[in-house]
């Protein structure tokens, strides 16, 4: 994107597409930065689920630590970088949680492992040994045989909504194009940065 268009998230799902085409990695792979009440940040990887006009959807344990910052300060920022496309996307808003409808499609459409994995998992808790998440998979596992897994009810979406939006582009001789999106009423405001 040498000029920047009207639409922050169209041009946010065009650059995911590209990303798809040409990265090794998981391109829905994105850093999540959340600030304690503390005021202590901490980042960590989770995985793009959605992006449409209401924001960037991703799902978690709403006990673990990420949820519990979340619920102390609303406001966080995620981080996205294609590396062979030497593309980058930076998303600063206020978090809200998906529907109850949302989570349970989203969770129906999970591997059955992964499903199970949701309610084993005590996540960002103390565990004394492996061999304990390993007994509470098993118990999962035998409890819903032959049936299908209901979402926990700690366990479900949240969704950034956004009032940042910046893309990064790297060009030669680190003279990068940089453009951000603000939100101003209905809409968005944008500029270029200079790199």
């Amino acid at each position: 994107m040498s000029h920047p268009v009207a639409d922050p998230i169209a041009a946010f799902r065009e650059a995911l597409a590209r990303a798809r085409l040409r990265e090794t990695s998981d391109p829905t792979a994105m850093t999540l930065a959340t600030v304690a009440a503390s005021g202590r940040p901490s980042a960590r990887m989770v995985l793009l689920k959605d992006a449409d006009e209401r924001g960037f959807t991703f799902y978690t344990n709403h006990e673990s630590r990420k949820a519990r910052e979340m619920a102390e300060n609303p406001f966080v920022a995620l981080c996205i970088l294609w590396a062979l496309g030497a593309e980058q996307v930076r998303i600063e808003g206020r978090i809200e949680r998906v529907s109850d409808a949302e989570s349970d499609a989203y969770f129906a459409s999970r591997p059955r492992g992964s499903q199970i994995g949701a309610w084993a998992s005590e996540q960002s808790r103390p565990l004394a040994a492996r061999e304990d998440l390993e007994e509470r998979v098993r118990e999962v596992t035998a409890r819903f045989e032959g049936k299908p897994i209901p979402r926990p009810e700690n366990w479900g979406g949240y969704r950034v909504v956004p009032d940042r939006i910046e893309f990064w582009f790297g060009k030669e001789s680190r003279l990068h194009d940089r453009f951000v999106y603000l939100r101003e009423g209905g809409g968005w405001r944008v500029e270029r940065l200079n790199p």
